[in-house]
């Protein structure tokens, strides 16, 4: 295809199939399901995969189950992930991480195109959308690149690793008005979008406390102490670290270990961005303007750069907080049910994607009132889809980010439902290095109180990597 043409194969095909639509259905706009009853609407999406370890797999197999996708291109920095070949993994790797190596040996109908570097893959003029499952200091460089290529882009969570990359990103897509979607699944999850529906009317009454945690004991050893040394001679250590300052290879950093260093992760990203996300999103919050946190690392004896045990606490304009603990010393649960409690006036809510209880709220002190709230537990067992199913989240998201691709639609988690919920994360970590109580402008996205918190906002890039 000739450099001069601005119209894709792809775009060319959604043109002219929602012209006709429109002509045929007498209608300005046009649903994803709609799309799919025309004729000519089947062709194929050829997608290409930025990174492809643990989670980049989970997302092939997924995007390998819908029809009108042809997995075209993969460009990883460990080439046995890209060769998709287990057997060439390092066996110190298969021994210590398990299950967190993917098994691969897929089968293709056509042999994807290989790349080393992801700039090169996004150059093919074919390639339609892409899936970027890299570690978090990557996604901003490489979604940026992809929309700016042309490319519809699926972007894993976290978004960032800083907020004022999540911004960049942002502005980029509005820019391009590319399909961009976030890999924050709950958004897909069948439970929370019935809840959505119901709990910002007032369902439990006006909400107070949003709360979530992450409890995983790794006492005493965590990810282990180490020290520098050559890394495997299939990785390429050096574009693994992209932007971020040079430093020797360690094995407790790649593979997967990488979410306990502060450069390139944190907990608080890794799975504080699900429940925040799902929060606020339930309670019709955008951002914090306060936010205080408590921790450190004081009980696990690893070479990581992020608490152990974490306590952060937002607080909104309209007056209700949410908050967040990790704790990986110890065991257990802090509900008796799901991963999520809302707390309102009239009831408590708790959920997790597998379903909800409501308990309706007692009289307090001096207080007797009567409200019809009722006891209420739904569980989407009890409530399968037509084809026997509870439904995939993450499916849902993929689905839909495919669906968007034809229709241009907003994808369910939109780039900047991703980086408002992205941005807790940064926002809690900032206010736990500067040991402060920080006062946040949501609209300026700058601290009002402190100059050292709005110093961490970003990174230096490593050159020759540009946002």
């Amino acid at each position: 295809m000739k450099n001069h043409e601005k119209t894709t194969r792809r775009a060319f095909i959604a043109k002219t199939s929602l012209a006709s639509a429109g002509l045929a259905l007498g209608a300005s706009s046009l649903s994803a399901s709609s799309y799919r009853q025309i004729k000519g609407a089947g062709d194929k999406i050829n997608v290409g995969f930025i990174g492809l370890g643990n989670r980049g797999s989970q997302l092939l197999e997924l995007f390998m189950k819908q029809p009108e996708t042809r997995i075209a291109a993969f460009c990883d920095t460990y080439e046995p992930y890209m060769l998709r070949d287990r057997n060439k993994v390092h066996p110190r790797y298969l021994k210590e991480l398990g299950g967190r190596i993917p098994e691969m040996g897929e089968t293709f109908s056509e042999k994807p195109v290989l790349h080393k570097d992801f700039r090169k893959l996004l150059e093919n003029k074919d390639i339609d959308a892409v899936v970027i499952a890299t570690p978090d200091h990557w996604h901003a460089i490489q979604m940026i690149s992809a929309v700016k290529a042309g490319k519809d882009v699926y972007v894993e969570k976290p978004l960032t690793i800083t907020i004022k990359e999540g911004r960049a990103m942002v502005d980029a897509q509005a820019e391009t008005k590319r399909v961009v979607a976030v890999g924050l699944n709950r958004r897909g999850s069948r439970v929370y979008q019935k809840l959505v529906k119901e709990i910002p009317g007032g369902k439990i009454g006006r909400i107070s406390v949003g709360m979530a945690h992450r409890i995983d004991n790794m006492f005493p050893n965590g990810i282990g102490r180490m020290k520098p040394e050559d890394p495997p001679a299939d990785l390429n250590w050096d574009m693994w670290l992209g932007p971020r300052a040079y430093r020797p290879y360690q094995y407790n950093i790649h593979p997967y270990k990488f979410r306990w260093w502060g450069d390139y992760s944190s907990q608080m990203g890794n799975w504080g961005v699900h429940y925040m996300d799902v929060i606020r999103w339930l309670m019709g919050e955008t951002a914090p303007i306060a936010i205080s946190n408590h921790g450190g690392r004081f009980f696990v004896d690893d070479d990581r750069t992020i608490p152990d045990t974490m306590q952060v606490t937002f607080e909104f304009k309209s007056g209700a907080i949410i908050t967040f603990c990790t704790y990986e010393a110890s065991s257990g649960n802090l509900f008796r049910y799901g991963e999520i409690e809302l707390r309102g006036t009239l009831g408590t809510l708790n959920a997790d994607e597998n379903g909800y209880r409501i308990t309706p709220a007692r009289n307090g002190q001096f207080q007797s009132y009567k409200h019809t709230l009722q006891a209420e537990e739904f569980s989407v067992k009890d409530a399968p889809l037509p084809d026997g199913s509870s439904g995939d989240s993450t499916e849902t998201l993929v689905r839909n980010f495919l669906d968007c691709i034809k229709s241009r639609q907003t994808p369910l988690c939109s780039i900047d439902d991703g980086h408002r919920s992205t941005s807790f994360a940064h926002l809690a970590n900032i206010a736990l290095e500067t040991g402060e109580r920080l006062k946040w402008d949501p609209e300026k996205e700058r601290f009002i109180n402190s100059e050292k918190a709005n110093s961490l906002l970003h990174y230096e890039y490593r050159k020759p990597w540009k946002l």
